[in-house]
């Protein structure tokens, strides 16, 4: 482990030394991602776009089973190796590694086996049906890999070694770049091809940093005997990782319901939100890679009780986050009518996904802040703060604002929703965070 990058680095440098490689993962994350928007939008198929915006919570759904033992397992070894714990390193590492994985196959299954009543809750119609179900049954064949996928990713940084995280991120989503004109257009797959493209991505990730992990780790292990944790790890591991997987569930939920209050008012609606979220996500990806790129070193002088540097951790993170959020969003708004004019020349389109897009991106500050007030309590091990972080922006809160706005101002009621649901949340964190961590974190 690089101990001199935790212990003896300045903050804001080492900081930064572990985010941007996540960022940068990030960036070419949302540019496959866009790029499967772009070649798909590019069939000129509304209902096309509408079919596999519709499959978008299955992704998150299976990130989120993902996240489970990837940022569980994160923060609970991130504070093991605070404390010089190294046997509890590996045994944990394996445990995350394999229970994923299996986890991954049960969901698979389930999604095969119930796919008609699945694809029917999440808003598919009868000119979106065969457009989603094409791209919904890849995913459900590949959800062991994609699952898998998240749990090296992650733990590789913890260990202090971002940059063989970010490596093995980029090779996956530069294939799928690859391979998405290839089999949308030229095989004529469409939203299959998109879906065979994103899997393929990931499997190539998963034999990287196996590779990596094997080669180059010196504290993870993948060795099935080495499974075995204690009740107090495994209550560690789920008490921080099914929060985190909750923000995924709850952002799959909300986006269903989303769709669904969007149907009455046409599919343009809805693939115009399809291609706004894409959109988003550039924001939000770099926000993330921000907050949970700190996350190892932020257990780290949380296990090692180390005051003095998490003391100017805090300062450097939440005033460099909070520029950097209103910066992007004064970008993304000012560019809104070109950026949607890239993916889909329709004048509709356009003009409805200008004023989404911009609702979306004006509360970039709040969803960002919240992040970084969820991750200082993941990384502290602090399960109630966790959960309730987990549960607001995009859950309790933004369902009850959605249902509320939705039904006083119809459809603009749905657009402005998220932008009250962040203002909301973020409120509530920082609430919480100044109340049960901030004195803990600075030794108080």
């Amino acid at each position: 482990m690089e101990n001199e990058l935790f212990e003896n680095t300045p903050v804001n440098k080492a900081y930064l030394k572990l985010a941007l490689p996540l960022v940068m993962s990030m960036i070419v994350t949302m540019i496959y991602n866009l790029a499967d928007t772009y070649f798909i939008a590019a069939t000129g198929d509304t209902n096309l776009v509408a079919g596999v915006s519709l499959c978008a919570p299955i992704f998150t759904m299976l990130m989120a089973f993902g996240n489970i033992f990837g940022q569980g397992g994160t923060s609970l070894i991130s504070r093991m190796l605070g404390q010089k714990d190294h046997a509890g390193v590996r045994h944990v590492s394996a445990f995350c590694f394999y229970a994923a994985i299996i986890c991954g196959a049960l969901v698979g299954v389930i999604m095969l086996v119930f796919s008609g009543p699945l694809l029917n809750i999440l808003g598919a119609n009868s000119d979106t049906f065969q457009h989603a179900f094409n791209y919904y049954i890849v995913l459900a064949i590949g959800a062991p890999f994609t699952v898998a996928s998240f749990i090296p990713s992650n733990l590789l940084r913890a260990e202090g070694l971002s940059k063989e995280s970010m490596i093995g991120t980029i090779s996956g989503a530069v294939l799928n770049i690859i391979l998405d004109p290839i089999l949308i257009s030229v095989c004529g797959m469409g939203s299959m091809g998109a879906a065979v493209a994103t899997v393929a991505g990931y499997i190539l990730s998963d034999i990287y940093f196996i590779f990596i992990i094997l080669r180059k780790s010196r504290q993870l292990s993948l060795v099935p005997a080495e499974m075995k944790i204690q009740p107090a790890q495994a209550g560690q591991i789920f008490g921080i990782g099914i929060p985190a997987a909750i923000t995924n569930i709850c952002s799959s939920i909300c986006l269903i319901l989303t769709n669904q209050f969007l149907l009455p008012y046409g599919n343009d609606k809805i693939a115009a939100m399809g291609i706004v979220l894409k959109v988003t996500m550039v924001a939000q990806l770099i926000m993330t890679g921000l907050a949970f790129g700190g996350q190892p070193l932020i257990g780290y002088l949380y296990g090692a009780k180390n005051h003095t540097k998490m003391r100017q951790l805090l300062r450097f993170s939440f005033s460099f986050i909070s520029i950097t959020a209103m910066v992007i969003a004064v970008i993304i708004f000012a560019a809104a009518p070109l950026i949607l004019k890239g993916f889909m020349d329709s004048e509709e389109i356009i003009s409805i996904g200008t004023v989404m897009l911009r609702w979306q991106v004006a509360s970039n500050l709040m969803a960002a802040l919240v992040q970084l007030f969820t991750i200082y309590f993941q990384s502290a091990g602090r399960m109630v703060g966790s959960f309730l972080l987990s549960i607001s922006r995009q859950g309790v809160v933004f369902i009850i604002v959605l249902v509320v706005f939705a039904n006083i101002a119809g459809l603009n009621g749905i657009i402005a929703s998220q932008f009250a649901a962040d203002l909301i949340s973020a409120v509530l964190g920082g609430l919480l965070f100044y109340r049960q961590l901030y004195g803990e974190l600075l030794g108080k």
